[in-house]
């Protein structure tokens, strides 16, 4: 199960290049459900998501399973994806109570884009989440935010 919440931010954190990141990659070969092949460095993941519950103000719940792939696997699954491949980098940060702020930075068609989501245990862990000053509105519920629905920007 996987619970989570988007935000935009205000600035990038300081020191940011101190932060565990990895280069990732992914394609969409279909969005309801999701069924994404993902390159998180040198890794190769076959993702199926199925959103379970969300709205407004609350987190977005989805049964995720994820699958390892070789990288011959993840690159003919690849070139079978739709829309655009989405390419970022993503950092890990250290939050509070051990949370972490997963943030993306964009490359390519979305060159500049940035947010970040943070993953909760439960949904009141999520609903009682204080933001760092560094993030700014919550687009949990914006479907402009979600990754699915930008590879599918034209």
């Amino acid at each position: 199960m996987e619970i989570e919440r988007k935000f935009t931010i205000k600035h990038l954190p300081e020191e940011l290049d101190n932060y565990e990141s990895a280069e990732i990659e992914q394609g969409y070969l279909c969005r309801a459900p999701v069924v994404r092949v993902r390159r998180y460095g040198e890794e190769y993941i076959l993702t199926y998501k199925n959103r379970v519950a969300a709205g407004e103000g609350s987190p977005i719940v989805n049964i995720e399973e994820e699958f390892p792939l070789t990288k011959e696997a993840y690159e003919h699954l690849r070139g079978k994806a739709d829309g655009n491949i989405i390419s970022k980098r993503r950092y890990r940060i250290p939050l509070y109570d051990g949370l972490v702020a997963e943030l993306d930075v964009f490359h390519g068609k979305f060159e500049g884009l940035v947010f970040a989501e943070v993953e909760f245990k439960d949904v009141e862990q999520s609903m009682a989440f204080i933001k760092p000053d560094w993030f700014d509105e919550d687009v949990t519920d914006d479907y402009h935010y979600s990754n699915g629905y930008m590879s599918s920007v034209k």
